[in-house]
């Protein structure tokens, strides 16, 4: 695709991609750049569309609401599971064509930021992953995983079979889902785990920048540049 773009993806469902996407597009749109954003197909929203707090939404207000926000999100359907089985609890499918051309009404914006749904393999469709669609669209990844035990191990996993799958890894982020409890003297606290796990990170997925988002803050530190990330000059 032309211009820049990010694919923002997780090591499972429920780490913070929707957070660190939305913070993404904030600095982006702070350094004056036109930003895109894409939710490809959504899964878990009530009947009656797209409300006030969806991914979708969250992404389309930190973007400045560009167009309509139903291109935004182009298929969602109710039931909080896998979209290809939320779409057959409705007696539908996912259109796997629209997955790749609904990033088309992202056109004009000099980077665009794709919010994939659950993990880098879950599926998308019946034959798609988000692994799939960011091979289609040409973007590399960003990693989210939740700052917490295990964040080590599931995300090095992740950014390798990212790289056997052809795909190119922009940034990691750690995103604190939950305010951390504990004393950082405390090994074992949760405070002193997301700090660990970021510093150990950085050092075994050099030269990937690895960041973090802390719980409730808007903004991902160090403070990276997001639009060389994305290839968007």
């Amino acid at each position: 695709m032309k211009g820049g773009g990010l694919y923002i993806t997780g090591t499972d469902t429920g780490v913070g991609k929707t957070a660190v996407a939305a913070a993404v597009v904030r600095r982006l749109v702070a350094d004056g750049t036109p930003v895109g954003v894409y939710k490809p197909v959504a899964s878990g929203v009530p009947p009656g569309g797209l409300a006030a707090g969806s991914d979708a939404a969250v992404l389309w207000e930190a973007a400045g609401r560009p167009g309509p926000l139903a291109a935004v999100c182009p298929q969602a359907f109710a039931a909080p599971i896998a979209p290809p089985r939320a779409a057959r609890a409705e007696g539908r499918r996912v259109d796997e064509r629209l997955l790749v051309t609904g990033l088309s009404a992202c056109h004009g914006a000099a980077v665009v930021v794709v919010e994939g749904a659950g993990g880098l393999f879950s599926p998308l469709a019946d034959g798609l992953t988000n692994a799939d669609l960011a091979i289609a669209a040409g973007l590399p990844l960003v990693v989210v995983d939740a700052a917490r035990l295990g964040a080590i191990g599931r995300t090095v996993a992740v950014v390798r079979a990212a790289a056997a799958a052809g795909l190119r890894v922009a940034a990691v982020v750690l995103s604190h889902v939950d305010p951390l409890a504990g004393s950082l003297d405390d090994p074992a606290s949760a405070a002193s785990i997301a700090r660990d796990s970021a510093v150990d990170l950085a050092t075994l997925l050099a030269p990937i920048p690895v960041a973090v988002l802390r719980h409730g803050r808007p903004a991902i530190e160090p403070d990276l540049d997001w639009r060389r990330l994305a290839g968007g000059g």
